[in-house]
């Protein structure tokens, strides 16, 4: 049985770090794509697609992750990682203080996870850059989104210690193993 486990939290936490560790270790990842969804923006002379057009922004992520999702359950891989789910569509959204349609929380509850990892905001790693813009403090307050988003949507969350990207891995596998 497939296990479709989500790394979640505010940006520049290291989710991308630890999942590019997975695939060195032989895992299936799928990744963020917000990033790749700013970048053509920029082509097309948008600065910032999130923050001048945050619906359509947020409509194309959520086409995005969907199109993960459903790439995914036609794996063979045991275990999928995702760098960032469905639910951050709307606790962005949220977070914006942007009203979006019902069926971002309706898609969340089809779209769902076997485990939610959330890497919480640390100082010390964190860098903005092209497509980071918000700052630490946003990062942080960001996070608070996420973790409400996601319990509002039923999960349970495992927090992931600082460390190492290596140990930060060894946890998450440890936590799988060890169904935590």
């Amino acid at each position: 049985m497939q296990q479709k486990i989500v790394l979640i939290g505010g940006p520049g936490t290291g989710k991308s770090s630890v999942l590019k560790e997975f695939i060195k270790r032989g895992y299936e990842c799928m990744p963020e794509i917000s990033r790749e969804v700013t970048l053509n923006a920029q082509k097309k002379g948008i600065d910032q697609l999130f923050l001048d057009q945050p619906l359509l922004f947020s409509q194309m992520l959520l086409e995005g992750r969907e199109k993960q999702y459903i790439d995914a359950t036609q794996s063979e891989s045991e275990i999928i990682f995702f760098d960032r789910g469905v639910p951050d569509v709307h606790a962005y959204m949220n977070y914006l203080g942007t009203d979006y349609p019902k069926t971002y929380i309706e898609k969340s509850n089809q779209c769902t996870y076997d485990k939610v990892f959330m890497l919480a905001p640390w100082k010390e790693i964190y860098k903005s850059d092209n497509e980071r813009y918000e700052t630490f403090d946003q990062a942080v307050k960001i996070d608070r989104y996420l973790r409400e988003t996601y319990i509002e949507v039923g999960y349970t969350i495992i927090d992931v210690p600082f460390g190492t990207v290596k140990e930060r891995c060894d946890f998450i596998l440890h936590s799988l193993t060890n169904n935590v």
